[in-house]
């Protein structure tokens, strides 16, 4: 089989260019934040719709990312075996049907069963998207793409809320769904224009190509690396998850107040990769990584202590810890990528599937009937910062992650 090297692979994008690519990259990646956080102002108001608990209603977000989850395991190691475009393509046009059916849902758990089917699909959209980089960039250069679409999709956040509150205004929240439908459409027709990425497919059958996904776990240094970053997703898939509930119900602002708070916060996750991008010139990355679980630790201890004395005083205490860990995400995706030469699906698969999982644990902590949340989160910032700097501690320093840092 010829071997295409990943410069002509670059060059093959002759519709959309290595700018285009990057933005389709970006938008693939950002499908999470958009199929969340777009509908997040709506959630009091679903629950007064159905006239439903708001811990069933939270099901709508925690049953996505649960079968989010499980949805990336499958796609990734498919992706290996039939190609990075078709399986997006499957991917987006069920995320999309899933869209319709949700704004049409006729009760909560009709739509519940919609979202497990939109975030079953939108599993293909994160998993390849992550594959698609790993194709086409190595050394720094993926690195920097990697910090630039983390930037880019974290504009998600910031744009999905105050979105979501504009469209409330005009219409209900079934608007939302309609306007998630569109977004999987155009993305769509991008993923119709993309050239395919992957170089050499594999050649299992499909049982075969799932059962890499063992072959992967079963790397310690991958797995090591994958456990210190994704226990950060558990207080912070908690604030998405509460966000709403703290701002509108605590807090007493409305819903557009909160969608500023809420974009506030999202602005910092941003800049983070960038600034990573920035400091490395100055720290060394293992360092960086350190400091930010320490800075991710002491943003919990503010949270836990005057984050419960309004809005202002709970979005400054979050914020170092929201910049934190967006700082990480770079370095670590590289991180992991490069423990594992083949078998790029089934590495971004895991990827996903762990974080996903961690903040679903996150989610269903912050969702029981607490009387402080405000404090619990703290208490999980502090928790988890602290156990993941000890994890990174035991391995910063060992071959596998020094050789990858110092490229």
């Amino acid at each position: 089989m010829k071997t295409i090297s990943i410069e002509e692979n670059q060059k093959s994008q002759k519709y959309l260019g290595e700018k285009g690519l990057i933005v389709l990259i970006a938008f693939l990646s950002a499908f999470i934040p958009l199929s969340t956080d777009l509908y997040l102002p709506a959630l009091p108001r679903m629950a007064e719709n159905f006239k439903a608990a708001p811990s069933l209603i939270n099901l709508t977000l925690i049953l996505f990312f649960v079968f989010f989850a499980a949805g990336s395991l499958i796609w990734g190691p498919l992706s290996d075996k039939y190609g990075r475009k078709c399986i997006l393509l499957t991917g987006l046009v069920i995320y999309t049907l899933a869209s319709v059916l949700c704004a049409f849902s006729g009760n909560v758990y009709q739509l519940i069963l919609y979202r497990i089917i939109q975030a079953i699909a939108s599993g293909a959209a994160t998993a390849v998207a992550q594959a698609i980089v790993k194709d086409s960039y190595s050394g720094r250069r993926r690195v920097s793409v990697l910090a630039i679409v983390t930037s880019m999709t974290m504009v998600a956040p910031i744009v999905a809320p105050v979105v979501g509150a504009l469209i409330l205004k005009f219409t209900s929240w079934r608007g939302v769904f309609m306007v998630l439908a569109a977004i999987g459409l155009l993305v769509t027709f991008a993923v119709i224009a993309m050239e395919e990425t992957i170089v050499q497919r594999s050649t299992g059958s499909i049982l075969q190509s799932l059962g890499r996904l063992g072959v992967v776990a079963k790397n310690p240094e991958f797995m090591s690396i994958l456990l210190a970053f994704s226990l950060m997703s558990i207080p912070m898939m908690s604030f998405i998850s509460s966000s709403s509930y703290i701002y509108v119900n605590q807090f007493g602002l409305s819903e557009q107040v909160y969608s500023y708070y809420f974009a506030a916060n999202a602005f910092f996750m941003v800049i983070g990769p960038l600034l990573y991008m920035k400091l490395t010139r100055l720290v060394k990355p293992a360092w960086l990584i350190t400091a930010s679980f320490i800075i991710a630790c002491i943003s919990g201890i503010f949270i836990s202590l005057v984050g419960i004395y309004g809005p202002w005083m709970f979005t400054l205490s979050l914020i170092p810890a929201t910049l934190a860990g967006s700082i990480t995400r770079p370095p670590s995706a590289n991180l992991m990528m490069e423990q594992q030469k083949e078998d790029t699906g089934a590495v971004v698969s895991l990827m996903s599937f762990a974080f996903t999982v961690f903040g679903s644990i996150g989610m269903i902590i912050i969702s029981l009937d607490w009387e402080n949340r405000v404090l619990v989160m703290g208490l999980m910032y502090i928790v988890f910062a602290v156990a993941s700097l000890m994890v990174w501690s035991r391995i910063s320093k060992k071959s596998f992650v020094q050789q990858v840092l110092n490229k």
